[in-house]
C-alpha cells in the first residue's frame, strides 16, 4: 500500500471536511471519527481527513500509483470546488512503505 497526504491552512478546515464527507456520503461509504476525522471509502483506495484548529490534512491510500493519483485527484478537486473563494494549494507528499521480503527455503 502506498500513500500520501497534505496538509492545508483555512481557518475553515472543519467545514470543509464536513462538506466532503456529506457529499462523498451520497456516493461511497464514508466513516465518521467525531468532529475533527473521516475516511472516505472509494473502490479504488482511501482517503482520510482529519481538522486540527485550522489545518485540513487529506491522506489517500491505494494499492498502486495510478489508484493513488485517483485518490489524490477526487479528493483534490471536490476540495477545490467547495473552496473556490480561498484558491488553497493543494501539494501531495508521497509515502511508500516498505514492504518486508522472507527468503523461502
Amino acid at each position: 500500500m502506498i500513500a500520501s497526504n497534505t496538509t492545508i491552512q483555512t481557518a475553515r478546515a472543519r467545514l470543509y471536511m464536513r462538506l466532503l464527507y456529506k457529499h462523498f456520503g451520497h456516493l461511497v461509504d464514508v466513516e465518521r471519527n467525531g468532529e475533527s476525522a473521516c475516511l472516505i471509502k472509494f473502490g479504488f483506495g482511501t482517503g482520510d481527513m482529519t481538522t486540527v484548529d485550522d489545518e485540513l490534512t487529506l491522506t489517500a491510500r491505494a494499492d498502486d500509483e495510478m489508484s493513488l493519483a485517483r485518490v489524490e485527484t477526487v479528493l483534490e478537486s471536490h476540495l477545490e470546488r467547495f473552496a473556490f473563494r480561498e484558491g488553497l494549494i493543494v501539494n501531495w507528499s508521497r509515502a511508500y512503505r516498505k514492504s518486508s521480503t522472507q527468503r523461502v527455503d
